[in-house]
């Protein structure tokens, strides 16, 4: 274990992350409780069952977004969370299946009343960034959908029709965003968990995201200054079906993460926000917490710490 890394990283934790990124580091590095964790993520969703308040840093709306409500399932994946009956899942559930911000083929991945609140230029509701993809959001959403929901019910239903128009879209396209393709990834996981390979075309799927995770990735180091794709964008340890073919390039990520950490103990966040410069300061400090866990979590399933 490297320890000094993961001191400092602990020390800035408990200085400075909010309370969501405190119980998840208690939870994953020091024996800390599943339910500290969905406690605190609790206050993030609202009554009709999404999530708001800015549980996803880059934008401060209160409302309940599909965007927020994806970020917490993130969480609850990070854990493996298997209990479909908690309450925070059927909220969840309840708001997915509520028809909001759905227009029959996909979750809206911008809202109006983001525009009313500090965000980033990329969660503005006119924001032409080329992260906005039709499934960016929607096939992780589907997929989670389909893990959770009751087998057989209008919403499960739902999800695995989407999930089928997900890979239909994915047939005819190249996914060139990592984003994008990040949620397919997950999708396939919420998938593999739900047993429900049989009612999609999962061949197909399991394909086309190896030649996009490989393509995405690429094999260049030097790539990767800045805000750039990398491996943890897909995978976090040894174990993922996608690491075999990046290994070198997974391998490499644990040694930019070691030689990059900064004097506080956290990383560098890479982005930044033109307008709301007073928000984006308390944000880019939120994020370093969160991406302190990710980092550490990461380090840990290549077995570094």
């Amino acid at each position: 274990m490297d320890n000094i890394v993961f001191e400092r990283a602990r020390e800035f934790v408990y200085r400075n992350a909010r309370a969501l990124d405190l119980a998840r580091f208690q939870y994953h590095f020091e024996n800390g409780s599943r339910e500290a964790v969905l406690n605190v993520l609790s206050y993030y969703q609202n009554e009709d069952g999404g999530c708001g308040h800015a549980v996803e840093a880059d934008c401060w709306n209160p409302h309940s977004t599909p965007l927020h409500t994806n970020t917490a399932s993130d969480i609850l994946r990070e854990m493996n969370h298997e209990d479909a009956s908690h309450p925070l899942v059927q909220g969840m559930l309840r708001y997915y299946g509520s028809g909001k911000d759905f227009d029959g083929g996909h979750w809206a991945l911008t809202v109006m009343s983001n525009n009313d609140y500090p965000h980033a230029p990329w969660w503005h509701t006119e924001s032409s960034s080329s992260c906005h993809t039709d499934y960016n959001g929607t096939a992780q959403i589907a997929g989670f959908i389909v893990r959770y929901a009751e087998p057989g019910s209008d919403l499960y239903k739902l999800g695995i029709r989407v999930v089928n128009e997900a890979v239909e879209a994915l047939s005819s396209s190249e996914l060139t965003d990592m984003h994008t393709c990040a949620c397919y990834v997950h999708m396939l996981e919420y998938i593999d968990k739900a047993g429900a390979a049989g009612q999609i075309p999962y061949d197909l799927l399991k394909e086309r995201l190896h030649q996009a995770v490989k393509k995405l990735i690429g094999e260049d180091k030097s790539q990767w200054s800045g805000y750039s794709c990398r491996p943890s964008q897909f995978m976090n340890s040894r174990d993922s079906e996608f690491y075999p073919e990046n290994k070198e390039m997974a391998e490499a990520e644990c040694e930019l993460i070691l030689s990059t950490q900064l004097e506080d103990g956290s990383w560098d966040i890479p982005w930044g926000w033109s307008d709301f410069p007073n928000e984006w300061a308390i944000s880019k400090n939120w994020w370093k917490g969160h991406s302190i866990v990710s980092n550490l979590l990461y380090l840990k399933g290549f077995g570094v710490i």
